[in-house]
């Protein structure tokens, strides 16, 4: 290592380091204006000062190798149209590793610094971004392109604390604060922990009483770093009086408020494989319990290590670091430290075994990869547009595809996006700048969106290239990469589902007595479990792991609870078994038989029987980390399957878990019922048949309407049954909320109805009031039922995937214009049995139709002449001067 390093400083003694130009002026107000690059890709770092018009000087430089084609790069901004629209500045080329390296760059004759508000170092082929400096003037004069040193990850100081590991920090004793940066080549979901020993502890036991910082980056891909106090090796316990124990967050200790994180997250990201996290602290003002003070000018223990994280869950909602390992494996460790002691130890970047954090999709035969686009969040080859493409979900994931086996696409990105496969990394129409290009599959026919996509399919061949890219035809640098390999899982097996999610998916070949299977999972993960059940509890699982001596291993349990104690390992006669992971994706395989053969059938195993003509339901979880032995809530899944899914293995094909929907039907039908037939008959018997003797439409008309309102809260009650909850949420259960809401007035509102007034009498204004209220409020209630009806019809289509909802559309839509025509006819024959009263009795002394439409509708409480019939009415008030 020594060696290497000296020969690489000699070798940018003579060949890399170069003086300014002493012929060039220094005008330019850039000239003696210092910046830092912003790492991106392969762990560049450095200074960058201009020295004059001509060249500048670049320090401390880390960068891993690139292709020859690596060059440095002007740009107007730091955005993704300024950057590929750049241009090279220097012939000087950066096509190998730099360690440290300071030497001198001289720009082309016809570029000035004018031309130049971001220098970049740049890959041409890829149009890839590894790092940038915004040059610091530029950033002043032009606000758009905002300020340098947002994301530093330059220090005074750099310690080496393993071959994997870095310590780096800045001192700034005058403000009482100390920056750390953590740097480490391990894996996404590891922790990095540093911090001071306890200065009053015995040597064997450095970690207790220690005050450390853990850091790490969360499942969104978000940094994170937090204060930890440790008060014994074991996981942080909190106990049922609220007091903590183990390696807990300060905030935990004697109450959620007792303690304070003075760590403080100041910038964070992962590149190639590589952990940063940069932080600060204060050094003497802390609280003294569970932070200790760090003496700048001394000599003090500081500890660190490496390992897994678990992520928060419903018991705890932090993240909690697990063990570090045994100590041959260099994870953890303690030393003595002054941090006011400059320290440059780091020669190089950090290089790490496995640079590809990015998704994995593996295609499978007759497995459809549904192809929309969204906001990019990690795109893997920066700079990249604002929209990228994302397959089953994942963002531009690398998408493996074995030779032979057609590949599938559902084109839903757009009418804008048009897939195609090309040989080209960049993309975006790339025959009119690379005349080399090959295009393998797609064009500007490969597109769609989701009510009407387009489908494509692809059969990679012995002479498609190992790698390639999928790109959209129109716009630059929207898809990444596609591996093409010989052979694997979907030819070995007969069929192929993806589970609930489209994280895992599931391989099964039928035989006469037994199943051959397989699952593998769409992202990283530390195990793989699958279960044969409604859910994990009561479930038959396979759970596939690597040991810690890099083995694979499946085993089987009985899950009849959800805590650790409840996982029971079973005993199952499985053959072929194997388990395997490739950049963090595991993927399981065993045999086993169809029946088992148990000649003790308390055995909980001996009832795990598989029927080929019965749907198997199969969930999935996965997590950090699972051990053969000794489980604990450590071994919990961190993710898990919404659903099972049901797989019909004789058809070779799967459906999701709808046993609910019955209910869902019943439902639907209960409210046709009430709000399409018995509500809508009452208010028509209250409004036309006003005329049948003895007050028979009051009748017809109160019947109808309890019993409308009866059916519909009983199907209410069906919904939330299905639903396990009342959520308001989709506009069907706003409507139909504001519909039954509507309904429940009424009965209420007959309740408060004024006393009818007296024939020949005038109604009173809160008779009239009322009248209308109640007339509006029935009428408004239907009107809104109807949009309900149609707007579930929809959310039914649309939440468990109904093909077709039109039928029941149709069927509605027919049904209430019926009625409609059958209102218009019933009003005509209403108005002219009117007309016809009015104009047939000579002798009509009072009238009675605005009496009828004033009869009180719903209230049980009626005079002995509201009792009988209107014609009877009048006839007394005619003889009545007689009797007299």
């Amino acid at each position: 290592m020594v060696l290497k390093s000296i020969l690489v400083a000699l070798f940018f003694l003579l060949f890399g380091y170069a003086d300014a130009d002493p012929n060039c002026t220094r005008v330019n107000p850039l000239v003696d204006s210092e910046s830092e690059f912003k790492m991106v890709q392969h762990q560049l770092r450095g200074s960058l000062k201009i020295i004059d018009d001509c060249s500048f000087r670049v320090s401390r430089f880390d960068m891993l190798r690139g292709s020859d084609y690596v060059q440095w790069w002007g740009a107007r901004a730091p955005d993704f149209q300024n950057l590929t629209t750049g241009f090279v500045v220097s012939h000087y080329q950066l096509n190998h590793t730099y360690e440290n390296s300071s030497f001198v760059v001289h720009l082309m004759d016809n570029v000035t610094w004018k031309m130049i508000k971001v220098l970049a170092v740049w890959d041409r082929t890829t149009a890839s971004d590894f790092g940038h400096a915004v040059l610091e003037s530029s950033a002043v004069s032009d606000p758009k392109i905002g300020v340098a040193h947002m994301e530093p990850t330059m220090f005074e100081n750099c310690k080496v604390l393993s071959n994997d590991f870095r310590l780096r920090w800045s001192l700034d004793v005058e403000n009482d604060s100390i920056e750390i940066g953590l740097e480490a080549a391990t894996g996404i979901m590891n922790y990095m922990a540093f911090g001071w020993a306890n200065p009053n502890g015995d040597d064997s036991q450095l970690m207790i009483g220690a005050d450390v910082a853990v850091a790490g980056f969360k499942e969104n891909g978000l940094p994170f770093v937090d204060d930890f106090f440790i008060t014994k090796y074991s996981e942080c316990v909190t106990n049922s009086d609220g007091s903590a124990g183990g390696v807990c967050p300060d905030s935990v200790y004697e109450g959620s408020n007792s303690g304070k994180n003075n760590s403080m997250l100041i910038y964070g990201h992962r590149r190639d494989g590589v952990s940063f996290v940069r932080y600060r602290r204060p050094l003497a003002r802390v609280d003294g319990k569970y932070d200790h003070p760090v003496n700048h000018s001394a000599d003090m223990k500081v500890i660190w290590a490496l390992g897994k994280i678990k992520p928060p869950d419903t018991i705890s909602p932090y993240y909690l670091p697990q063990n570090h390992g045994p100590f041959p494996s260099q994870t953890y460790s303690h030393l003595v430290l002054n941090v006011s002691q400059h320290v440059n130890e780091c020669i190089g970047p950090l290089d790490a075994e496995d640079k590809e954090d990015q998704g994995l999709i593996t295609a499978d035969a007759n497995v459809t990869l549904v192809i929309t686009s969204g906001p990019a969040l990690h795109y893997p080859n920066p700079p990249n547009p604002a929209k990228v493409l994302y397959i089953n979900k994942k963002e531009a994931p690398v998408l493996r595809v074995e030779r032979g086996v057609p590949v599938k696409f559902s084109m839903q990105a757009g009418h804008d996006v048009a897939l195609y496969i090309t040989s080209d990394p960049i993309g975006g129409n790339a025959t009119l700048r690379n005349v080399t290009e090959t295009i393998y599959a797609g064009g500007s026919d490969a597109s769609g969106v989701k009510s009407s996509p387009t489908e494509l399919v692809w059969a990679p061949d012995r002479n498609t290239p190992d790698h390639i890219f999928y790109h959209s035809l129109y716009e630059q640098k929207m898809g990444w990469r596609i591996e093409v390999v010989d052979g694997g899982l979907s030819d070995m097996y007969n069929s192929s589902v993806f589970l609930d999610d489209q994280q895992v998916t599931f391989f099964w070949t039928l035989s006469k007595d037994s199943i051959s299977m397989a699952a593998r999972a769409e992202k990283k993960s530390g195990y793989l479990a699958i279960g044969f059940g409604s859910g994990m509890e009561n479930s038959y699982a396979y759970v596939g792991w690597i040991d810690d001596t890099g083995i694979g291993r499946v085993n089987t349990y009985w899950i009849d609870g959800k805590n650790a104690l409840s996982i029971h390992p079973t005993y199952e006669n499985l053959t072929y078994v194997r388990c395997k992971t490739e950049n963090g994706i595991i993927t399981l395989e065993f045999i086993r038989p169809l029946n088992p053969s148990c000649s003790e059938s308390n055995r909980p195993e001996c009832n795990n029987i598989i029927d080929p003509t019965t749907p198997l339901k199969v969930v999935w979880a996965m997590g950090a980390k699972w051990t053969n032995e000794y489980l604990s809530d450590s071994n919990m899944h961190s993710i898990t399957s919404s659903r099972p899914v049901r797989i019909l293995l004789m058809r070779g094909s799967a459906e999701a878990e709808q046993d609910l929907l019955p209910v869902l039907t019943v439902h639907g039908f209960m409210m046709f019922l009430a709000w399409g037939i018995l509500l809508p008959g009452g208010i028509l018997a209250a409004r036309y048949l006003k005329h049948v003797k003895n007050n028979g439409w009051y009748r017809i008309h109160v019947y109808l309407q309890y019993s409308g309102l009866t059916v519909v809260l009983i199907a209410l009650l069906f919904a939330v049954a299905e639903l396990r909850g009342f959520h308001v949420s989709s506009a069907h259960v706003k409507f139909g909320i504001a519909a039954i809401f509507l309904a429940c007035m009424q009965p209420v509102n007959a309740f408060l109805s004024p006393q009818k007034p007296e024939i020949g009498e005038q109604a009173p204004l809160t008779r009239v009031i009322w009248e209308y209220f109640h007339v509006i409020v029935g009428r408004s209630a239907i009107v809104v039922s109807v949009v309900a009806l149609f707007s579930g019809v929809k959310h039914l289509g649309d939440r468990y995937g109904a093909q077709n909802v039109q039928g029941p559309n149709w069927a509605m839509a027919i049904w209430f214009l019926i009625g409609v025509l059958v209102v218009i006819y019933l009003e005509y024959r209403e108005k002219q049995r009117v007309r016809d009263h009015i104009f047939g009795r000579s002798n009509w002394v009072l009238g009675n139709l605005d009496e009828d439409d004033s009869l009180d509708l719903l209230s049980p409480v009626r005079t002995p002449a509201d009792n009988e019939s209107q014609p009877s009415v009048r006839m007394e008030v005619q003889l009545e001067p007689l009797n007299r």
